[in-house]
């Protein structure tokens, strides 16, 4: 993306809600001398992939409009893979000054398929 504005990231919601419960996980972690764990490897991948995103806010996989569940009230939306079988995805909204890039789910693979309304064979 060729665009001199500034990228932010916010968290919304279930987003939001995962990632503080994530930190606080870690935290306790990190203070029981743990230094490698599921939550300290998806944390550092959330965080690495934001970076991505602040960088290029369309490093994402563009989620097709049809594709897009109609309760999220969104017009584009993009997934990102993060470790562990867990995604994030975001939506971008702009003006003349900055990009916001907004995460609207980090979820596992199972929450990702219900959310999408995919189904096992």
């Amino acid at each position: 993306m060729n665009d001199a504005r500034p990228t932010r990231i916010v968290f919304l919601d279930q987003a939001k809600e995962e990632f503080e419960q994530l930190n606080k996980m870690v935290g306790s972690q990190a203070s029981d001398g743990v230094k490698n764990s599921e939550e300290i490897r998806l944390l550092k991948s959330i965080n690495q992939k934001v970076g991505l995103i602040k960088s290029n806010p369309l490093y994402g996989n563009n989620i097709p409009k049809q594709l897009i569940p109609r309760g999220l009230n969104v017009t584009n939306l993009f997934r990102v893979e993060l470790t562990g079988y867990w995604r994030m995805l975001y939506t971008l909204r702009g003006n003349e000054v900055e990009v916001v890039a907004i995460v609207l789910y980090l979820v596992d693979h199972k929450e990702y398929d219900k959310l999408f309304g995919y189904r096992k064979k």
